[in-house]
């Protein structure tokens, strides 16, 4: 335990974005070959979960438009997940033609959120993960479930905890294993994740390993309230290389937070995650040249300075 703070987890598992949320918001479209050379960088530095892609329309998101391909072609190491976005059963039927163990769905605790997002009300999206959650299981399928705008909407404002109550309970009714509350557009501050995490823990009697934490360091406050979500006894926490990605449906919305910047404070205080944080830092410096801008990891930056 880090003296001068409450007991933390001795281990943390980083779930790994940046191949599907960090390149789905990215203007420059990524060839399939690089994108399946930086999954493949990526589980070799040990990250135990690398969202590879999303099987999405690609009307929707062209920057995805070949995850049938990637997913066909990318060879899988055991110690590695690699969990695909499906947002409805065709999804979840191309995701399994394509082999994969592992599947998250997608909703919001906002209605006007979800509503731009996927066209849907919260109920209706809900509704539509029914028979993907039942097909999963039926293959033994794990399935992850992403709430947005768990913190505030790009259009309603500040959202209520007890919103992200009802929807996480919903999820968890319907069979899904673990929850991933997002900041979508950064303005989260450590009392909210205090607010909305305690309600979920005490009032929802939801157990802490359900639970993932999923911040965009739009207003910087990213680490802060992964520490304070590490003291409420989260120890899922997801991240991006390099800091890449944010999201398409939250205008002004900036990077996720940056693997890089996670694992330096995570081993900093002592937490173990399995995970090189210097392979990390390859992975990025192999996709930057691809993206047509420099990724906003400060870790990373700091690295690149002291090799000038």
């Amino acid at each position: 335990m880090t003296p001068g703070l409450p007991a933390l987890p001795r281990a943390v598992r980083v779930v790994e974005v940046g191949p599907r949320d960090g390149l789905q918001n990215e203007k420059a479209q990524v060839p399939t070959e690089q994108k399946i050379q930086f999954i493949t960088m990526l589980a070799d530095a040990g990250l135990p979960v690398v969202e590879a892609t999303s099987f999405v329309s690609p009307r929707a998101i062209p920057q995805l438009s070949d995850a049938s391909e990637v997913m066909a072609r990318l060879k899988r190491i055991p110690t590695t997940e690699y969990p695909v976005l499906v947002p409805n059963l065709k999804g979840m039927e191309r995701a399994l033609a394509a082999g994969v163990r592992s599947v998250a769905v997608f909703t919001a605790a906002s209605e006007s959120f979800t509503r731009h997002n996927i066209n849907a009300s919260i109920a209706e999206s809900l509704e539509n993960f029914r028979p993907v959650v039942a097909l999963a299981r039926q293959e033994h399928v794990t399935v992850r479930g992403y709430i947005s705008t768990v913190f505030g909407c790009p259009y309603e404002g500040s959202v209520a905890p007890e919103k992200v109550l009802a929807v996480a309970q919903a999820l968890l009714e319907m069979g899904i294993n673990e929850l991933s509350l997002g900041d979508t557009i950064g303005v989260a501050t450590p009392n909210q994740v205090v607010d909305v995490v305690g309600l979920l823990l005490d009032k929802g009697d939801i157990p802490a390993g359900s639970l993932a934490v999923h911040f965009h360091d739009t207003r910087g406050t990213a680490l802060a309230n992964v520490l304070m979500a590490l003291q409420l006894g989260i120890s899922i926490v997801d991240a991006s290389a390099g800091g890449l990605g944010g999201c398409p449906y939250a205008p002004g919305a900036a990077g996720n937070l940056a693997t890089e910047d996670l694992l330096y404070m995570l081993h900093g205080m002592g937490i173990s995650t399995g995970v090189n944080l210097e392979k990390v830092v390859a992975a990025t410096r192999f996709i930057a040249p691809l993206l047509g801008h420099a990724p906003t990891s400060k870790y990373y930056q700091a690295e690149a300075c002291s090799r000038v």
